[in-house]
């Protein structure tokens, strides 16, 4: 009768985490490739304030559209070096002959929307120097709560904060600014922490309790 009224304790373990050699629990899409593993364990998550740091990674969730994030990792410092490291004044001027060179650079991701994205996107965050700057215009959309997912299928894909973020940004002239693109944002810079319970990383940013 005791089994009856007594809660059998369901294991803790997410099945989305997987232990690693060196004891760390991660998610099972930071587990295995060295790359994404290094990128997991010290930059994911982790608050970015700065503009420079803030338009880099709006533009790299833009070209990430469709492909596949390790693709993007993978060509990072290639889009540093053609993107003059994102430093949006240089990319604000960049005209005609500056998208013919980024369109032969094989080794970005060549899609000429997304070049130009990324060029109107200096000239927004220039703009937005004039009314407190890019990551002060980002971060008012902090939310007062932040996901607690046990399961990868419980990470949101958008929130009511990413769609406003999407649509503010959109009015400032930004693009390639959806809210599935800026609810990844918002996950990469910190704004909100989706680790899983289970994670090792679970808490890390500073800006939400473990």
């Amino acid at each position: 009768m005791a089994s009856d009224t007594v809660p059998v304790p369901k294991h803790p373990a997410d099945p989305g985490v997987v232990v690693g050699e060196d004891g760390l629990a991660r998610p099972a899409w930071a587990a295995t490739d060295s790359m994404l593993r290094q990128y997991y364990d010290t930059e994911w998550g982790m608050p970015v304030r700065d503009e420079r740091g803030l338009y880099e990674r709006i533009s790299l969730e833009a070209f990430q559209a469709g492909l596949s994030w390790a693709t993007i990792l993978r060509k990072r410092p290639a889009f540093r070096a053609a993107f003059d490291d994102f430093d949006p004044d240089r990319v604000a001027r960049y005209g005609d002959a500056d998208v013919e060179r980024l369109m032969a650079d094989a080794d970005i991701v060549r899609n000429r929307a997304k070049i130009l994205a990324a060029v109107a996107n200096a000239r927004a965050t220039v703009r937005l120097r004039e009314s407190g700057g890019l990551a002060d215009f980002v971060w008012r959309f902090k939310p007062l709560d932040t996901p607690r997912p046990r399961t990868f299928a419980e990470i949101p894909t958008t929130s009511p904060e990413s769609r406003a973020l999407s649509k503010a940004l959109r009015a400032q002239g930004f693009a390639f600014v959806g809210p599935t693109t800026m609810h990844a944002l918002m996950e990469a810079i910190g704004i909100i922490d989706t680790h899983l319970l289970d994670s090792h990383r679970r808490g890390s940013s500073g800006i939400w309790p473990a």
